[in-house]
């Protein structure tokens, strides 16, 4: 016994879902770690470096100042640069605090105290030197300018310089880390594309084998069902046609001697008005009507006239005996050049009419039905109608029953189409179609060549 696909194909999609969920994570992962250095490393290092170059801005601007205020002449005096020095100091201040809330967690703190430190130092100076001034020394507040001052300034634009490039180097290793982030998240997408792929590949032609395998079996199976069907159709009618031989040929023969005794033991001497005479009568009568009865049985079981005069006589005579048995009106037409059909596919289309005229009289309320044969030149078409209630989709009936899939049955074995169309209200017809075999429409041209020959003078 074959086994279903089923689990391996089941276990192949849990494979398939859990590798996907994994690497989805793991890339989901990889994003947050990207954000996380973009936002707290690389986003807060540039505004650094921008508080930096801020300060190292006015850094300079202080440096430029002080060149100034040395080389200043009288009339100016270095207390009119005072305020400038003020208002540079406050921004410097502003700066340096800002700059302490973003300095990145890659800095030293002792870095940024030595900044801050040598900031204050540089202020306590340019205090001192301002205080010169104020108190009338001017040639001594210009040498602390000049010599120690300018130092400080000189140091203080070195650190920023040196906090400068540790942010740019910083900001270099990240932008490195970040770009083989990516290259790895590419290969690795790359990858496992390129597995997802091969996956799905590999189970696509595992399934398509499996199916086909499947498919194979059906296909075996169906052969074997349709053998199978032939066979049991081959028993039925060969049954049939023994049990109607024995009808006929028997008991047919046993109920013509029974009669011809009774005839003969009426003739023997009894008078006219004895009553063993009249029973005598009503018992030849009774074997006279069971005689016709099971001649037309032997008939029906497996109608002579099949394989005497082919398929068209037989549906004409069994539109008649249908007509009779049951009341129904049944017209039987003909439409172009007639060819003899018999063996086993005149019995097939003759038991699939008469299996619809059946179903027609069962459950079609109908008054007349109509059996319509076209000939063409290779096939044949039979149309078998009646004009009663029709089926509809809610009825029960209207699920195939044995008959339809002994119809249909019948219909695969000899090569044919069947088609059921109803319209409620307006009756339902049965559509037979086969084609005719070479022999048979060349049999039927012989004939007719030989009947031209034979009137030609």
């Amino acid at each position: 016994m074959q086994k279903s696909p089923t689990m391996r194909l089941l276990f192949g999609l849990f494979v398939t879902l859990a590798a996907v969920t994994t690497f989805s994570g793991y890339q989901l992962r990889q994003l947050s770690y990207l954000r996380d250095l973009q936002t707290k490393k690389i986003d807060l290092n540039r505004h650094d470096s921008l508080l930096l170059l801020r300060i190292q801005n006015d850094v300079n601007t202080l440096g430029l100042k002080l060149q100034e205020m040395t080389e200043s002449r009288p009339p100016v005096t270095i207390k009119q640069f005072q305020s400038e020095f003020e208002r540079l100091r406050g921004d410097l201040s502003k700066a340096v605090r800002a700059d302490a809330q973003l300095m990145p967690q890659t800095r030293r703190a002792e870095r940024q105290a030595e900044l801050e430190a040598s900031l204050q130092n540089f202020w306590m100076l340019c205090d001192r030197v301002f205080d010169e001034a104020a108190q009338g020394r001017e040639q001594t507040a210009r040498e602390i300018a000049a010599k120690q001052l300018t130092d400080h300034q000189i140091v203080l634009a070195r650190r920023l310089s040196g906090l400068l490039e540790d942010n740019n180097e910083m900001e270099a290793r990240a932008d490195g880390i970040v770009a083989a982030v990516y290259t790895g998240a590419e290969r690795q997408t790359y990858l496992f594309l390129a597995a997802t792929i091969a996956t799905i590949l590999i189970t696509s032609l595992y399934m398509i084998q499996s199916n086909r395998r499947i498919f194979d079996r059906l296909e075996a199976l169906s052969k074997q069902r349709r053998v199978l069907a032939a066979r049991l159709i081959s028993v039925q009618e060969e049954v049939l046609r023994s049990i109607s031989r024995e009808l006929h040929d028997e008991f047919g023969q046993i109920l013509t001697a029974v009669g011809a005794m009774l005839g003969r033991a009426e003739r023997k001497g009894i008078p006219p008005d004895s009553p063993f005479r009249t029973e005598l009568q009503e018992v030849r009568e009774i074997t006279q009507n069971t005689l016709e009865k099971m001649r037309s049985l032997s008939q029906m079981l497996h109608p002579a006239i099949l394989d005497d005069y082919g398929l068209v006589k037989g549906i004409e005579w069994y539109g008649g005996v249908f007509h009779r048995q049951t009341g129904i009106e049944t017209l039987v037409r003909i439409e172009g050049e007639v060819v003899p059909i018999t063996g086993t596919t005149a019995t097939h289309c003759f038991r699939i009419v008469q299996e619809a005229l059946t179903n027609a009289a069962k459950h079609s309320q109908t008054k007349s039905a109509e059996v319509q044969m076209v000939f063409g030149r290779n096939s044949l078409a039979i149309h078998i109608r009646d004009f009663g209630t029709g089926m509809t989709r809610q009825r029960k009936g209207f699920k195939p029953g044995l008959g339809v899939i002994a119809m249909r049955e019948r219909t695969e074995l000899i090569s044919g189409k069947l088609d059921i169309t109803s319209t409620p209200g307006s009756g339902t017809t049965v559509s037979l179609s086969i084609p005719l075999r070479q022999d048979e429409v060349a049999l039927e041209m012989d004939i007719s060549d030989e009947i031209g020959e034979a009137v030609t003078p």
